[in-house]
């Protein structure tokens, strides 16, 4: 059985009434969407009552959810509007962090992927590349800004995108690309300072 099988199982299971089943889905995921939150919300605190609020918004809706996307692609949209809906209400915008999830699940700080070679210099370098990385994804437009970070941190698939960003796939690829290339423009310069001139 495949984890979308599996979780489609439980989905129907706290439909018809099995709360055990949707605690098994809170419990799967919650620590995914912590991190995601945390890509947008700094304060931990924060990060849990929204977290909290999205999977309370998510059982409500449960009795909508139509098994068309995989259940993680629909929670994971509860969840960033639900974000976005918070930062609103406070008048802030999302942060960006450095970190993503692996294959495994398990956090990943985007600087670590780095080259270092131990010197003074390279280190410099490699922090001004993440740093000019992170000032490039942060200055995109939102829609830019979440189609990258789904792609490059989360890891997901351009049907995954389209169908978490609610637009077709051709507008998925549009936005990467443009993302790509405005990073690539911020960056340019500073990788011909340190002899990496290669697209991002």
């Amino acid at each position: 059985m495949s984890e979308r099988d599996l979780d489609q199982e439980l989905v129907l299971r706290a439909q018809n009434g099995d709360q055990r089943a949707f605690e098994l889905l809170v419990v799967k995921y919650e620590r995914r969407i912590a991190r995601l939150l945390s890509r947008m919300i700094r304060d931990q605190s924060e990060i849990e009552d929204v977290s909290q609020e999205a999977f309370i918004k998510a059982y409500r809706a449960l009795p909508s959810f139509r098994g068309e996307s995989a259940f993680y692609t629909w929670l994971y949209r509860i969840a960033i509007n639900t974000a976005k809906n918070h930062l609103s209400t406070l008048g802030r915008r999302p942060v960006l962090s450095t970190e993503y999830e692996d294959e495994d699940g398990d956090s990943v700080d985007a600087a670590s992927l780095v080259p270092d070679f131990h010197t003074p210099e390279t280190e410099l370098s490699n922090k001004q590349i993440v740093s000019t990385v992170n000032e490039a994804v942060d200055a995109l437009p939102e829609e830019l800004r979440e189609a990258i970070t789904l792609r490059e941190m989360d890891g997901m698939s351009y049907d995954e995108i389209a169908a978490a960003m609610d637009c077709p796939i051709g507008t998925v690829r549009s936005r990467i690309f443009r993302a790509r290339e405005a990073i690539a423009n911020r960056l340019r310069p500073l990788l011909k300072e340190v002899g990496k001139d290669k697209r991002w």
